[in-house]
């Protein structure tokens, strides 16, 4: 059993019956519900506990950031959610494997050089892309959902289509990822 709940967190930070909350909440079950089922395909198996509390925390730190199409009105650019999520989850006590989810979920992962590129400052020692089995399941799952728009699941020609965009390195760890866990179910 895990110490600790997504729960606690969205309420300091998402309280109920915000827009924030709904739109956090609602992409963060999608994401669950279809890492579970590339969980399910797996052998072994990763814990299905550590499983749904990655994928609900993952975007943790999207308050943080600029982006008001989803009720979010902080100060940072949204490509930092990710780095800004896992700094509020080590400085909150979460195990470390949750930080480095949701530090390593953006796009498809980030080398060092493109997170440069894209205005990210961080340490060469930081590593941004997912390395674990469950980094690479969320950060997977993840790329099928949106936070804005009707927030169903997209088509995985739309997923390559939106990756694409950030070059073929972006795409081919995907596409790596799209190996290892298999296509969604219809």
């Amino acid at each position: 059993m895990i110490d600790c709940s997504w729960e606690e967190l969205y309420e300091a930070f998402y309280p109920t019956g915000t827009r924030a909350r709904a739109i956090l909440e609602k992409h963060s079950r999608s994401v669950a519900q279809l890492a579970i089922e590339f969980n399910e395909r797996l052998t072994p198996r990763l814990d299905t506990e550590q499983v749904v509390l990655a994928s609900m925390l993952h975007d943790i730190g999207i308050f943080l950031t600029n982006a008001p199409s989803i009720d979010c009105h902080g100060c940072q650019p949204y490509l930092r959610h990710g780095i800004l999520g896992a700094d509020l989850l080590r400085r909150h006590g979460y195990p470390e494997y949750l930080a480095r989810v949701a530090e390593r979920h953006t796009g498809s992962g980030l080398t060092h050089t493109q997170a440069l590129a894209l205005g990210i400052n961080v340490p060469e020692s930081r590593i941004l892309y997912p390395v674990t089995t469950l980094e690479r399941l969320i950060c997977y799952a993840d790329k099928f959902y949106s936070k804005t728009g009707t927030m169903q699941r997209k088509p995985l020609n739309k997923v390559r289509a939106s990756l694409a965009r950030f070059g073929s390195d972006a795409l081919s760890r995907f596409d790596d990822l799209l190996a290892q866990f298999g296509e969604p179910s219809e």
